[in-house]
């Protein structure tokens, strides 16, 4: 994995925020845009928006540690979903947050609606079902409350890690999540994928306000809005049998990206055919 020393270089004279503060920025009515950069191009990102934003640290520390395991069904139901660009789709997840001491873990369900419109639910559950979670009562229950689908029909898919480090602007109107180190494991072909070499980021504001300063900063880098879904990617990188069509540009540009560290693990795939 990848070396963090000049990106916590270059977030040290961030003033720190921490998990509680966080809650202040709720951002109920929001924009979200997406990213995706060269990880090595992060330092310099941070160094030029420096004194605009807080990171928020836990324990001290400015990147926390996400391990998340995605559900489907055996035929990728809800992966086809997205890739079909159906409006209204789901994803299912559950997802351990290892930075904080407590280790908490959430099973969480994604909605998309026809309006575009995101809504996360999730409850928290014990760290120890993380690998057995589709037999928990709370789990099942919850499944069948929110979902068209019982736990029987789904399967464990793709296992994915990563670091993440958080801003906020400081006037609480903005939220930045930059993800790397991102390694995906296919628990359905055994199949291992590691981005280390590529960032995502996410801007969530508030609906009408300015350009802000990653925004510009982003602009200067010529880095633009793009979609995009760990968990399809990931998918499309470790799965051969899936549909992939649609998500051939991407997988191509991520390549650019990352110098061919998607060519040479994917060597034998026909997706750069």
């Amino acid at each position: 994995m990848s070396d963090w020393t000049a990106i916590t270089d270059a977030l040290r004279p961030y003033a720190p925020i921490t998990l509680e503060e966080m809650k202040a920025v709720r951002l109920m009515n929001r924009i979200d845009q997406k990213y995706i950069m060269p990880r090595k191009l992060l330092p310099a990102l941070l160094e030029s928006i420096d004194g605009s934003y807080y990171v928020q640290q836990i324990d001290g520390n400015p990147i926390a540690d996400y391990h998340t395991l995605y559900f489907d069904t055996p035929t990728l139901a809800m992966y086809t979903q997205h890739h079909d660009q159906k409006l209204t789709r789901q994803k299912v997840r559950i997802r351990t947050y290892l930075s904080t001491q407590k280790l908490t873990t959430y099973f969480e369900i994604k909605n998309k609606n026809n309006k575009k419109k995101t809504k996360k639910i999730r409850i928290e559950v014990a760290r120890a079902i993380f690998n057995d979670a589709l037999a928990d009562k709370a789990v099942k229950a919850f499944l069948e409350e929110n979902t068209p689908y019982t736990p029987d029909e789904l399967t464990e898919q793709l296992e994915n890690n990563f670091g993440r480090i958080t801003l906020v602007d400081k006037g609480f109107h903005e939220r930045v999540t930059l993800d790397s180190d991102i390694l995906f494991l296919n628990r359905a072909t055994q199949r291992r994928c590691e981005l280390s070499e590529l960032a995502i980021l996410e801007v969530k504001h508030q609906v009408g306000t300015p350009v802000s300063p990653i925004e510009r900063a982003l602009l200067t880098m010529r880095v633009h809005p793009r979609r995009i879904s760990k968990y399809c990617i990931g998918t499309v990188l470790t799965n051969p049998a899936c549909k992939y069509n649609r998500f051939k540009d991407k997988v191509r540009t991520i390549d650019k990206l990352t110098d061919g560290q998607c060519r040479r693990q994917l060597e034998e795939s026909a997706l750069f055919c």
